[in-house]
């Protein structure tokens, strides 16, 4: 496992090593059972390397005097296999469902589970989970802190090629996404940029 960390909290970096390796517990604990609401192995996400790279990152928003006028983050879905993002209590976060924005709210001790693209295709799970756009808005309170955890291998030197698992195709079941390499995905990923598009049709058979 390679963790990478974000340039955020420095002065606590030590505190930031112990968090990954809680949020680390915590990821693998959700692949397993991931893997069992496909009806495989629970070991089987895991297993083809949905652990094997975490990257931590830190968002500061400044509180904005006209937030009428910009955005937080604009609408996107996240480019990993799965997103564990720690909130304050400022609040910000919404998910798109049904083509209606649902706020979040900042629970105490809770954490949000965000599916990203690359388990939605599997380039796993062939759009059995569907990865969850989602956008921040500016507010006059802050600032905006978060944290979030991106489980994925694009931070690892890997040629690994990840598709559709071959266990969940049929012939009533074709796969929906090409194969791919995560670096070749996260590439198309930055070049596009957040433009309110989905980076995962580009990979659609």
């Amino acid at each position: 496992m390679r963790v990478v960390i974000g340039k955020f909290f420095n002065s606590r970096r030590d505190i930031l090593f112990e968090y990954s390796k809680q949020v680390m517990k915590v990821g693998i604990l959700l692949f397993e059972l991931l893997s069992e609401a496909l009806g495989l192995d629970p070991n089987h996400l895991n297993d083809i390397g949905c652990t094997e790279g975490l990257s931590i990152l830190g968002h500061y928003y400044p509180s904005c005097p006209q937030p009428e006028l910009t955005m937080g983050t604009t609408k996107h879905a996240d480019n990993d296999f799965l997103t564990v993002l720690l909130q304050d209590d400022i609040g910000g976060l919404q998910v798109l469902n049904d083509n209606k924005w649902i706020d979040v709210p900042p629970r105490p001790g809770a954490l949000v589970i965000n599916v990203g693209d690359l388990l939605q295709a599997s380039l796993i799970s062939n759009d059995r989970f569907k990865s969850v756009e989602h956008r921040v808005l500016a507010s006059r309170k802050g600032p905006r802190i978060s944290v979030a955890s991106f489980f994925s291998t694009h931070i690892l030197p890997t040629s690994k090629v990840f598709g559709p698992i071959k266990e969940l195709l049929s012939e009533s079941n074709p796969p929906k996404y090409r194969e791919t390499r995560v670096r070749d995905y996260n590439i198309y990923f930055y070049e596009k940029g957040l433009d309110g598009t989905k980076a995962l049709d580009h990979f659609r058979l």
